[in-house]
């Protein structure tokens, strides 16, 4: 046993030292780099164009000036988020901003952003926010307009709209340019290729027929 726990030491380290040096955004080595999306480049982040053909238009836009489409999910809430097609000047300075409208009574479902903390404002409304951490233990606040709500890094969230009769918006800042967003149950139910029946059966504590109803209701 205790060969075993020597042999093991060296790759704990090693682990730990890379856990250590992970960052969320790398940061910017210039003043500004503003995406070039005219070509398909595959690298972390967009190239940039020359700096001497930077303008005011790049740091600017009207993305988040409208409502989204809250009918496109059975949840009822868009949100629109600023990136670097609609804002170049956005790229590599490590952080997004998102607008999210909910319907009355509408919910942005459990999901989580595997690269970003949120801090999110109530613009308008009344809404119920909360994120489970990693003991399950449940943060739940109620925001109303002008407060504001931080979300961990990774970590479920979820925000609904208390108001049967009105509807809701909220504002988000992201901690990177791509947070990525990943929803439960969508990513449960509605994967491809789909996640083995008999999984889904013995996470959840479901039937057959249970899971087949939440496929047909999620879309999968």
């Amino acid at each position: 046993m205790e060969k075993t726990s020597h042999s093991l030491l060296p790759s704990l380290l090693t682990l730990a030292l890379l856990l250590g040096s992970a960052k969320a955004d790398p940061q910017p080595l210039q003043d500004y780099c503003i995406a070039d999306t005219s070509k398909p480049f595959y690298l972390n982040g967009a190239p940039c164009i020359d700096p001497k053909l930077a303008a005011s238009s790049y740091f600017t836009t009207a993305a988040l000036s409208r409502p989204g489409n809250t009918k496109a999910t059975p949840f009822g809430f868009s949100v629109k988020v600023t990136n670097v097609t609609n804002l170049p000047g956005l790229n590599t300075m490590g952080l997004t901003m998102a607008r999210v409208d909910l319907d009355p009574n509408g919910l942005v479902p459990l999901h989580s952003h595997p690269r970003a903390s949120e801090v999110t404002i109530c613009i308008k409304g009344t809404l119920l926010v909360g994120f489970v951490n990693t003991s399950n233990y449940l943060f739940t606040q109620l925001l109303r307009p002008g407060e504001s709500f931080v979300f961990p890094r990774g970590l479920i969230h979820f925000l609904f709209n208390l108001e049967t009769m009105g509807s809701a918006l909220a504002v988000s800042g992201l901690s990177s340019q791509s947070p990525g967003t990943q929803i439960a149950a969508f990513a449960a139910f509605t994967s491809k290729p789909s996640v083995p029946d008999e999984v889904l059966k013995k996470s959840f504590q479901i039937s057959n027929q249970d899971v087949a109803r939440i496929r047909r209701s999620l879309g999968g």
